[in-house]
């Protein structure tokens, strides 16, 4: 028996979810009901797309993007973990951690009784992840697929001492035009730019996205909306388990640089993502359970 018909053995629900080759004959799992659609990745446990039914997808993937093992996703939703961005004290560590390249498992599913259907991932450790993080630690992410979209990464202390985590869903959302849209929800709240030295500033008004962008929103509260005006909606996420939101869009001139946007994909993503980093870092205790979750959903202007 195959991986997959294993996985579809244990872990599949009639008209509801199915293991399958995707793209690059990567392994992923389609999650669909009468309520919405997701399809996800194993390597990384990396949702690539999500739409209530009858409404237009809410998350951006980019038709570059490079479907091989050990290679990272452009686009959907991948998972920095244990720490975001770079390592705060070795740079040859890869930035954002190993979770996002490496091979999940599915570890439970269920059809709820709203409708809506659930499944849970557990990364698969290896001698890569253990070297890359020697500390113990399980990671677990549930996804509740419904009209909305609901992402609960949970993370366990499993040694003896405690451990500094550093996490992101680094969400990619799809917007008709960045240039005409704006995020509200952080008025008010302090932010380091990374685009100038780090410094430390206090936003005024809604976001707006008009060069490359790259923002750590620091005691922000726990909803935050994309406004775009080109598809006549609104993007809300709803948070828990984070004091902190990342907004980041890399412009034309890094994207061009970077080669898996493709033409103008700048133009039509926008990351707004649930973090904890540089002041909202979790000191997590021995044996001790962490869980951060956000939950996408889209309202019509």
């Amino acid at each position: 028996m195959s991986n997959l018909e294993q996985m579809n053995e244990e872990f599949s629900i009639a008209g509801q979810v199915v293991f399958s080759a995707g793209k690059g004959d990567m392994p992923m799992v389609t999650v669909s009901n009468a309520l919405g659609e997701a399809s996800i990745a194993l390597q990384g446990a990396h949702v690539l797309g999500f739409q209530a039914k009858g409404e237009r997808p809410l998350i951006w993937m980019s038709d570059a993007a490079s479907h091989a093992p050990g290679k990272s996703l452009r686009g959907g939703v991948p998972i920095c973990w244990p720490w975001f961005g770079p390592h705060s004290n070795d740079a040859t560590l890869p930035g954002h951690g190993p979770a996002r390249t490496v091979d999940w498992k599915p570890v439970a599913s269920g059809a709820l009784s709203d409708g809506r259907s659930k499944i849970s991932f557990e990364m698969i450790e290896n001698d890569k992840t253990r070297a890359l993080c020697p500390h113990p630690l399980r990671v677990q992410l549930h996804v509740t697929v419904g009209r909305s979209l609901l992402l609960e990464i949970e993370t366990t202390n499993l040694g003896e001492s405690p451990f500094t985590l550093g996490q992101a869903l680094h969400t990619y959302f799809l917007v008709g035009d960045v240039r005409q849209a704006h995020v509200d929800g952080l008025d008010g709240c302090d932010y380091i730019d990374k685009m100038d030295n780090s410094v430390r500033k206090t936003q005024h008004g809604p976001v707006t996205i008009s060069e490359e962008t790259d923002r750590i929103y620091l005691r922000t509260g726990a909803r935050a909306e994309i406004v775009d005006p080109a598809m006549s909606r609104k993007i809300v996420i709803q948070s828990s388990g984070s004091a902190s939101m990342v907004v980041w869009n890399p412009w034309e001139a890094t994207a061009n640089k970077m080669g898996d946007l493709g033409p103008d994909g700048y133009l039509h993503m926008l990351c707004v993502e649930t973090v904890n980093a540089a002041d909202d870092v979790v000191e997590l205790a021995a044996g001790a359970t962490h869980s951060m979750s956000a939950e996408y959903s889209g309202e019509p202007l």
